[in-house]
């Protein structure tokens, strides 16, 4: 591999593994959230939290759906 091949690979990785540690970071406030059932209250539960989390549903779906290639985006 010549260097210029070579250094152009480490830019690539450094810059894929920033991206990878970015996600990794908003899966676990994710997670964090989706543990404290999304800082909501049994009793104070609304139509407006189910739309709100639909909605973060959704989003996600958009992503798995890409990553997995399901969806509208199966081949």
């Amino acid at each position: 591999m010549t260097t210029r091949r070579a250094t152009e690979n480490t830019k690539a990785l450094d810059a894929l593994m920033t991206a990878k540690f970015q996600i990794d970071a908003m899966l676990e406030r994710l997670k964090a959230l989706s543990d404290d059932h999304f800082q909501t209250h049994p009793d104070e539960i609304n139509w407006g939290d189910v739309g709100t989390l639909n909605h973060y549903a959704s989003l996600l779906r958009q992503i798995t759906d890409a990553a997995f290639k399901e969806g509208d985006h199966a081949a």
